[in-house]
């Protein structure tokens, strides 16, 4: 008889193993959340992994992640390990078709997540409780489907999906507001008291129609969701409420996306010291060192966060012991403040780019191509592709442009051109949200401006 899921003898084995793991971790000084784990078949691991979340609202991208993600695991060409939820409690998903001795090292793994969650300063302002929010966000836009149609409901989150990305977790409402007409001064005289007291209680002036429909902001916006979320001429409630909804949650997501290659690091470096304190037996530390290789295995073509954050961490330790202090500590210092970009920046060391034989390299034909090999340039890159995580830094100029409430974008010139098609069908979603004509000052190159633009009536143009 074929025997489904995990037997008692692995609930128990494995139970014991992450009870002793909470153990180490806390002597070892990591201060995780209390951590709920769950065993869950693949299917349920995948289906969280490309929602995200448990309970969130559902969209066809969500299921195209989901069919990609499983289709590599069945054919044997990946596999998630584990899922952790930034939340207290913190939830954490195992899978039922690991060993109990890579579960183990999963859960060590998992612990030192919780740990940077709940200490490192990136996170502090996050939503401990997303778990509730995400399944009512999700009850919410079901019950706009209801009313408005299904059809209706996944236009509107297809256009506030497209630009889910471009948001600014450091600015409020008020940071996008129109620059306000400085009211006209009377010149400075020895009158200027008596002045004052006979406009007491007389009205401020009502601005005129030109000031108010003016919705340039005093400084560019990098928070595209929330301008239109704020003054967009065509939303009704529900829908601020949708793309409220996409911004809210993308802000929960954000500071992941900061910290990948620290939080990643950390983990790894934790789940090595906390597997071997265990009482691990020949064949168990075999299977466990075979499987840290493989978590750390670089890769030709591209960064991995793990591999790039634990050698990182292990030679602020090894420096900071060097110089006669307390290595540990100094890791515990670089977890609570540190994110990415500043730990690329603070860190990588000429010996480490050399001993790590990083370079920048660049399709030239048919053939990749080393261009430079040396630290600092490939440090400025790292920090540089880090700084908006891949994504063009699109910026809101103006919400009014030639007067007739029209949207004008600039995209912020860092060298790397924009992908036009991608751009131009990325305008088109934003105009089912502005309902006005559509701006984007780019550039071919360093020298040669390009300005788009796309109104549903006249289709895209291309201004030079």
């Amino acid at each position: 008889m074929h025997q489904t899921g995990p037997t008692q003898r692995y609930m128990q084995e494995l139970q014991e193993g992450i009870e002793q793991i909470w153990e180490v971790a806390q002597e070892l000084g990591l201060r995780p959340f209390p951590t709920h784990f769950e065993i869950v078949p693949a299917a349920v691991m995948y289906e969280i992994g490309s929602y995200g979340m448990p309970g969130r609202f559902s969209h066809w991208t969500h299921g195209k992640a989901y069919q990609m993600q499983k289709t590599m695991y069945d054919y044997g060409l990946s596999k998630i390990y584990e899922l952790v939820i930034n939340t207290n409690p913190c939830y954490a998903f195992l899978l039922e078709t690991n060993t109990v001795l890579q579960n183990k090292l999963v859960a060590a793994h998992v612990l030192a997540h919780s740990d940077f969650f709940a200490n490192n300063a990136h996170f502090a302002k996050t939503s401990r409780r997303m778990v509730d929010t995400v399944s009512l966000n999700a009850d919410r836009i079901r019950r706009y489907e209801f009313e408005h149609g299904t059809d209706e409901v996944e236009r509107l989150l297809d256009a506030a999906l497209s630009i889910q990305e471009h948001i600014d977790p450091y600015i409020t409402p008020e940071d996008v507001q129109p620059a306000k007409p400085e009211a006209p001064r009377r010149p400075a005289s020895t009158y200027d008291d008596l002045f004052r007291l006979d406009e007491r209680g007389e009205p401020e002036p009502e601005p005129s129609d030109e000031d108010s429909s003016r919705l340039r902001p005093a400084q560019p916006v990098r928070d595209l969701l929330l301008f239109i979320l704020t003054h967009s001429p065509r939303l009704d409630d529900w829908e601020r409420d949708v793309v409220s909804i996409v911004r809210t949650e993308m802000l929960y997501f954000y500071p992941q996306l900061q910290t990948k290659i620290i939080n990643e690091g950390w983990a790894s470096y934790w789940h090595a010291q906390i597997m071997r304190e265990l009482d691990l037996s020949t064949d168990e530390y075999l299977e466990f060192a075979q499987l840290h290789a493989a978590i750390l295995q670089p890769s030709p073509r591209r960064i991995n966060p793990y591999h790039l954050g634990y050698r990182i961490l292990e030679d602020i330790e090894r420096r900071a012991n060097e110089a006669g202090e307390d290595g540990r500590a100094k890791l515990f210092e670089v977890r609570e403040v540190e994110s990415d970009v500043s730990l690329i920046r603070n860190y990588l060391t000429e010996e480490l780019v050399e001993d790590l034989d990083l370079y920048l390299y660049q399709r030239v034909g048919d053939e990749l191509v080393i261009v430079d090999k040396s630290w600092e340039s490939v440090r400025e890159r790292l920090c540089a592709q880090l700084t908006n995580h891949g994504f063009p830094v699109i910026q809101v100029e103006d919400g009014d442009f030639n007067g007739n409430s029209e949207l004008y974008l600039r995209h912020v010139w860092d060298g790397e051109k924009l992908d036009l098609h991608y751009a131009q069908k990325t305008m088109e979603h934003i105009y089912r949200l502005w309902d006005r004509r559509i701006w984007l000052e780019t550039r071919k190159d360093e020298d040669e401006p390009l300005i788009l633009s796309y109104d549903a009536r006249e289709g895209h143009k291309i201004h030079t």
